[in-house]
Formats: C-alpha cells, structure tokens, sequence
C-alpha cells in the first residue's frame, strides 16, 4: 500500500500508459516533459491547486455580495419613494441572499485550514453545511414569496410610482442573474456544491424581481390581481430550483460522485504497467475536492517495493486524470495463487451486513 504521496499536476496530463509504438512514444515524451518542467512534490505544493480554488470561490462571493449590496441599496432608495410593499420584499429578499455569502465565505476559509488529529480530513465538509443553510434559505424564500402572494390575494393594495419600480425590478433582475451565472460558474468550475447552490438561490431572488415588474405592469392596466397571482406563478419557479439545489447538496451530502469519473479512474489504473486489475474504487467530495481510495490486484511474486512502485504510479496517473482530485489512498493485493485462502478472510465478520 502506497503511503499518501500527493502529487499535484495540472489537467492535460493524461496520464495513461499505451503498449502501442505511438503509446510508447507517448510515454517517452510525456516523461521528458514532466521532467523538464518545473514543478515541486513537496507538502507545500500539493495544495497549491485546492487554496487556489478556495480563493477563487471567496473571490466569487465578494464579487456577488457586492453586487447585490448595491441592488439592494437601488432598490430601497425606490421603496422610500413609492410605498411598494412588493418591492420591499424583493429589496428584503435580495439583502438576504447578499448575506448567504457569509456562511458560505466563512466556509471557504474554515477548509483551508490544515487537518488535526481531531478531523483528520481537514474542515472541507464546511461548504456542505453551509450548503444546507443554503437550501433552508431558498425554502425560507418560497414561503415568503407565497406567503406575500396569498397576502395581496386577500388584500389588494395600489402600487405608485409604477415606472420607477418597473425600473427597481429590472435592477433587481439584473443584479441577480449576474450573480447567479458568476456564482455557479465559478462553483462547477472548483467542484462547490455549495457555490452552485447559493447561485440558484440569487436566481430565485431574480425570478421574484421579475414577479414585482409583472405585477406592477399589471397594476398600471389597473389589474390589481396580477401581482399576486404572479407572485404565486414565481413560488412555484422558486420550488422548482429549490428541487434541484436541494437534490445537489443531498448527493454531496451522500458521498455521490460522477460515474463517468469512476470510469475515467478505472480505465487510467487498468492501464498502468504491473496492474492485473481493479477492484474497489471510492471516490468522496470533502468541500470542492476530491479523495480517493483504491485496491489494485498486483503480480503476487511482486517484492514489496515494486508493489509499492506500482501503487505509486497508480496515485500519480489519478492526480493527473481525475480533475480536482488532491490525493488518493492506493493498496496492492497479490493475485492469488492456486488453492490460496484469501487472505481477507479475517476480516470477513468485521464487514457491514
């Protein structure tokens, strides 16, 4: 079994190995590149590409919490003005989403700090649970969109100042969106769960902003009704992305990974010189990264060394072929010989039923 070596690569190294002329040469080539280029193993570097993403996740938030503070502010100056109860929720709305950004920041920071012998896999599983706050934060919002919606159903009310309230929701609208498409971009970019979601929640937020310019527009042909049944047609849009976000975070939360990583994982290992096969692979999420841990069926003649030279060239082709994988956990099993007890059979009764 391979000790925790990290590597840390960038992702066009494919890392496989070809018994072919053309894969041979391949190989030969990529080896000499690899040595040429300059590039460190040492524990420093290995998670330069992890605080990388971590601070392009902040970065992202920052951005977003900016750009909704001043869409907040735009429209609040326009509830001052027009007595919009409508708006005042979406303003209210906006401010809330603007600051989802802090447990999710808070997040980011909280997995960059090292492991401990407490949680030995580090504060990744951080961005899970502000991903949770997240998802409750987007339910929170279908209620109140409801909730107003119902209101304006059993109270209708005037709305004045209709044009700069039209003008306050395309604010609302825009701020939004932009942030949205930053903010799940970025998240699927590093692996955040957690950053997607919040980006489906600012879409939310843009979707209620729209419900405010419908329903004014509504108000001015004098249909004092639009609003809310408006408001209501945006609850069920918000319910909807809420399913998603929520079925994101749930497979995080569940350990699930893309299946087309796991093959890409299988089909690397198979093709590693001195690898007879594969038999467990699990890969997990811990925050935007990614673990993995593997049982490779080696020559059981092999000498120990060189069953650990495969199981490290097995660790290396991973953290060259899976994208954001950080390190991975590789062990050697013997094949077994004729009439040989499998030697995990001690461990049979320690298995979950």
């Amino acid at each position: 079994m391979s000790d925790p070596h990290r590597h840390h690569h960038h992702d066009e190294h494919p890392g496989r190995h070809h018994h072919s002329p053309a894969g041979r040469w391949r190989r030969v080539t990529h080896r000499l590149a690899h040595r040429l280029t300059p590039h460190s193993h040492e524990s420093a570097d290995k998670l330069d590409s992890a605080l990388e993403s971590s601070a392009r996740g902040l970065r992202a938030l920052w951005v977003s919490l900016a750009v909704l503070g001043a869409t907040a502010l735009a429209q609040a100056a326009v509830v001052m003005l027009s007595g919009s109860v409508a708006l005042l929720g979406d303003t209210v709305h906006n401010t809330a989403d603007a600051l989802t950004a802090v447990p999710l920041g808070v997040a980011f920071l909280l997995g960059r700090r090292a492991a401990t012998r407490r949680f030995t896999y580090g504060y990744g599983r951080a961005e899970d649970l502000a991903s949770v706050v997240i998802v409750l934060t987007i339910a929170a919002s279908a209620v109140l969109a409801a909730w107003t919606a119902v209101d304006r159903l059993l109270d209708p009310r005037p709305v004045t100042h209709v044009p700069a309230v039209a003008v306050a929701a395309l604010v609302g609208f825009a701020g939004n969106e932009w942030v949205a498409r930053h903010r799940i971009r970025v998240g699927r970019e590093i692996g955040s769960a957690a950053l997607v979601a919040d980006g489906l929640h600012a879409r939310t937020d843009g979707y209620t902003s729209l419900a405010v310019l419908l329903g004014a527009g509504g108000a001015a042909l004098g249909r004092q009704l639009a609003d809310p049944i408006v408001g209501l047609a945006i609850t069920a849009a918000i319910v909807l992305v809420l399913r998603d976000a929520a079925r994101e975070v749930f497979r995080r939360l569940m350990d699930a990974v893309d299946p087309a990583l796991v093959d890409r994982a299988e089909r690397v290992l198979s093709e590693i010189p001195g690898v007879r096969g594969v038999g467990e692979l699990r890969l997990r999420w811990i925050g935007h990264r990614l673990r993995a841990e593997v049982a490779l069926v080696v020559d059981g003649e092999a000498t120990v060394r060189e069953a650990h030279r495969i199981a490290v060239a097995a660790e290396h082709a991973l953290l060259h072929a899976v994208p954001r994988l950080t390190a991975a956990l590789v062990h050697a099993d013997p094949a077994p010989s004729p009439g040989e007890a499998d030697p995990h059979l001690a461990l049979a009764h320690h298995a979950c039923a």
